[in-house]
């Protein structure tokens, strides 16, 4: 019997088949944003079991165990490993058609060779040829097979960097950068959580206390500048929609100085302040040359009991609804009327703004860098086959897809590899079947150039890290 995962996994024609092949399956791995832990791989560390490497800090897999009926103790409370596992086990069967089919079986097979198909049946056998393979598959093993050339974390400019220098001196080939993502520095509205997050923030810049607005923008541009020293070369922000109010300095330090007092900006003030802060952040990032990426449209932590139980980031999230077209476009026409637009990478977690996102980028291409205004990859909910064609299709119909950047893993899994495999087959699939319905060239050289820049060259021009010379081209 064929297994399940072979060679030509979702390529249906020859010409996919030939584009996979020959031009994406060996192309390095340019992990440009993911929540991979850094102390992890400063660590190289050793992964105690599978079920640790396997569900460990996989929200989607938890999401799809509670749907089948699994108690919270074992998706993330304090079940026995092999309790977790063996639940995983039992629900795969029924994620056939969710992308977690598909992903696991990926990942078993790249990361252990085990070609099985996952059912209770299987659950022992699975367990403990992985577990025997897990001593020689420790973090560095998982990168260096996987040809990882770079990684950007995710990083709160509160967050040390000493971490980071452990990395360095490992001496991995994959290069590890910080992201510099300051979510926490507008939460103005909840000053039970901003000021002590400000007194964090200042120790890590290793200044004094933030006691006025001037020191908080000062202590923030002193965490850009050190990321900035480290190779930092890209920002983030996870937001609902973009922020385009009108605040004056004076009211934005008016805000800052209530919530220091204890008061709560209302939302109206809130987005005045936020609108402020990411002007002056955006402004920042242009002068410095970094990519800013915008991750729009998440409706998160809906579920209040269990957010209280199990903290955010366990996977009561869910798509949003909200309105993003005049704001976004009046950030961003904001920074680009006083030259002072970043290369930005937008991403829609609602695909219904698919079609808003690929004609925004288009407003503000200067000419001044190829491709420098990004429709993002698919992202979270919508890193599965359907959506990613759904992606793709928006930005080739309205824009350049060959300047793509291509894929990422935002994720926490080191796993997760194998989904660049998957997006590389769907992207060679799309392009494969078009070339035999004659919708594009017969031309195997011209569409595979193509393959291999999404793939990895796009992404290493456009981010301009420093790369270990076996990935620098």
């Amino acid at each position: 019997m064929k297994s399940f995962i072979h060679d030509d996994f979702l390529l249906q024609t020859d010409a996919a088949r030939d584009l996979y092949h020959t031009f994406a399956k060996t192309e390095p791995i340019y992990d440009y944003h993911c929540h991979l832990p850094p102390a992890q791989i400063a660590d190289n560390h050793s992964f105690a079991d599978l079920s640790e490497i396997w569900l460990g800090g996989d929200h989607y897999k938890w999401r799809a165990m509670r749907s089948n009926g699994v108690d919270e103790r074992v998706c993330t409370g304090d079940a026995s490993p092999w309790e977790k596992h063996a639940a995983w086990c039992a629900a795969v069967p029924y994620t056939l058609r969710n992308p977690l089919y598909h992903w696991s079986h990926l990942e078993l097979k790249r990361y252990f060779g085990i070609d099985t198909v996952i059912n209770p049946a299987s659950a022992k056998e699975i367990w403990d040829q992985a577990n025997a393979q897990l001593p020689g598959l420790r973090v560095h093993d998982i990168l260096e097979a996987n040809k990882v050339a770079v990684i950007c974390t995710t990083d709160d400019p509160a967050d040390s960097l000493a971490v980071h220098e452990r990395i360095r001196k490992t001496g991995i080939k994959t290069r590890v950068y910080p992201t510099f993502r300051p979510d926490k520095a507008f939460l103005v509205h909840q000053p039970a959580v901003f000021n002590p997050y400000l007194e964090k923030l200042a120790g890590a810049a290793g200044a004094g206390a933030i006691r006025t607005f001037d020191d908080f923008l000062a202590t923030l541009k002193k965490r850009h500048d050190d990321f900035h020293a480290f190779g930092a070369r890209l920002s983030d922000h996870g937001m609902e929609k973009a922020f385009a109010e009108h605040c004056t300095v004076l009211e934005a330090t008016a805000i800052f100085d209530a919530a220091r007092s204890g008061r709560p900006a209302s939302p109206e003030e809130l987005a005045r302040f936020s609108s402020f802060l990411m002007l002056v952040l955006g402004r920042w990032d242009a002068a410095r040359g970094w990519t800013k990426q915008l991750h729009l449209g998440g409706l998160r932590n809906n579920n209040s009991r269990l957010l209280r139980k199990l903290g955010a980031d366990t996977g009561f999230d869910s798509i949003g609804d909200f309105s993003q077209a005049r704001a976004l476009s009046h950030y961003l026409d904001t920074l680009d009327a006083t030259g002072e637009l970043p290369r930005t990478v937008l991403y829609n977690l609602n695909p219904a703004d698919n079609y808003v996102f690929a004609t925004m980028i288009g407003n503000f291409q200067d000419g001044s860098v190829a491709g420098k205004m990004q429709f993002g990859s698919g992202w979270w909910f919508l890193d599965q086959k359907e959506a990613m064609e759904w992606q793709m299709n928006a930005l080739s119909n309205l824009g350049l897809l060959r300047r793509f950047v291509g894929m990422l893993t935002d994720s926490r899994s080191f796993m997760s590899y194998a989904r660049h495999e998957y997006f590389r087959r769907v992207l060679c699939n799309l392009l494969g079947s078009e070339m035999e319905r004659g919708e594009l060239p017969a031309d195997r050289e011209l569409v595979g150039a193509m393959v291999r820049e999404i793939c990895f060259s796009n992404a290493r021009g456009y981010f301009r890290l420093a790369l270990d010379p076996a990935y620098a081209g």
